[in-house]
């Protein structure tokens, strides 16, 4: 049996588990959550900053001093800068967008919120989300943080998912569906 372990979800979800837990015994989950939010969108859209966290070649000492750089510049709180410094001590810093989504999914559901994808084929106004949002928090008896995309090739009509539940009502998915019976027949 080797010991080489890959780095898998459960010890994605530990590392953001002791994140959520050292933030909320110091009274400061939404500081962090943010923190861990901005960074998440600076580091997805930043290729080097995410090829620099991913080189294995740098050292611990240079990724520490970028770290704190941005630390300063960003403001980010104590928690997040020490939290960043462990991983890049025990080289998991590689691993940061894993354990940050992990966190933030948590954080989520310690809040009593359902994520939900929505997926349309033209863009929705603020209010057309909002309406959409309300009713599915009435139905589901949960806050809803929706995650909304447009798939122009659905042609028309929605697709949604929440866990397990996939609601789609896009002509794409019909004609396949048509499409299908055709073939059987």
């Amino acid at each position: 049996m080797s010991n080489n372990k890959s780095f898998s979800s459960e010890t994605a979800s530990r590392y953001a588990l002791a994140l959520y837990e050292l933030a909320k015994e110091n009274s400061e989950l939404e500081a962090v959550g943010k923190n861990v939010s901005d960074i998440l969108e600076i580091y997805n859209t930043s290729e080097d900053l995410k090829n620099f966290i991913k080189n294995p070649t740098q050292s611990q000492l240079s990724q520490l001093e970028i770290i704190n750089k941005i630390s300063s510049q960003m403001h980010l709180t104590k928690i997040i800068t020490n939290f960043l410094g462990v991983l890049i001590n025990k080289r998991r810093i590689f691993f940061i967008n894993k354990i940050f989504l992990s966190f933030l999914s948590l954080a989520s559901k310690k809040r009593g919120e359902l994520s939900a994808s929505l997926t349309s084929s033209k863009n929705l106004t603020k209010e057309e989300l909002e309406n959409l949002k309300q009713s599915l928090s009435q139905t589901m008896n949960s806050s809803i943080v929706l995650d909304y995309k447009i798939d122009e090739s659905l042609i028309g009509g929605l697709k949604m998912q929440i866990g397990s539940l996939m609601i789609d009502t896009s002509i794409k998915n019909k004609l396949n569906k048509y499409k299908q019976i055709m073939l059987e027949v």
